[in-house]
């Protein structure tokens, strides 16, 4: 998210709050009779303690524009359904890896594919939790017609939560490359991302964000359909080899 805009919430407003909810009106008007709006976990924060993972029955917490603009969207959206009788369902996924992943995640798969050394081998408390495109995909198509979907929000992940140190090895693992993980202090990590302004990044690969999708698994019954090895190995499958 380098956001270049003046004003940044005020353009996350325009896309992700305005014209979400004028496609949804229109659903509406259309007769549709169900609307899914895949959010972001980020409606619910930054960042999560130890054993206490985001539910999707706690109070929203944004922080950033793009959080704040799709907690409105949400509220605008329920406010819809109310209205107008539509269903609404909202999925609020973490970091969603496939084939084509952009961003962090794709440069730090380049560099565990180049065989470079990172020093994140000691980063092994935290725990983020992660959902693979085709998990996504198949909760999305889930709650196409399940009947207790209905004007339900749900959390989304592959079930198993890692930390960083073990998914650049299982990165290294899907990609048949060597791990090169040197282990530098995570304190000593974080006191130089600050000092270089990288902060931001430092909190999203020291720190922890967990989901709980216990109320996805009993309230539609649904089990990711895929392991986070497979969804690794998909990604690795469709990047660029260097």
């Amino acid at each position: 998210m380098d956001e270049s805009a003046a004003d940044p919430l005020s353009e996350f407003r325009r896309v992700n709050v305005e014209g979400t909810l004028n496609l949804a009106r229109q659903a509406a008007a259309a007769g549709v009779r169900r609307f899914i709006f895949v959010s972001s976990v980020k409606v619910n924060g930054e960042g999560t303690d130890a054993e206490r993972p985001f539910t999707a029955q706690q109070a929203p917490a944004p922080l950033d524009p793009y959080g704040i603009s799709k907690m409105e969207a949400e509220q605008g959206l329920r406010q819809i359904a109310r209205e107008t009788g539509m269903e609404v369902v909202i999925v609020r996924p973490p970091l969603v890896y496939g084939p084509g992943v952009k961003a962090n995640f794709a440069a730090l798969m380049r560099a565990v594919q180049r065989g470079l050394p990172l020093p994140l081998g000691a980063v092994t408390r935290n725990r983020r939790s992660l959902v693979a495109l085709d998990n996504l995909v198949d909760l999305l198509i889930t709650c196409i017609d399940h009947p207790a979907a209905a004007n339900q929000t749900f959390l989304v992940s592959d079930g198993e939560d890692l930390s960083t140190t073990d998914l650049l090895r299982r990165m290294a693992q899907a990609m048949n490359a060597p791990a090169r993980l040197l282990p530098v202090p995570p304190a000593l990590l974080k006191l130089g991302a600050g000092l270089i302004g990288k902060g931001d990044m430092a909190q999203r690969l020291l720190g922890s964000l967990q989901v709980d999708i216990s109320h996805t698994r009993e309230t539609l019954g649904w089990t990711p359909p895929i392991s986070v090895d497979e969804g690794l190995r998909r990604a690795a499958a469709g990047m660029v080899k260097v």
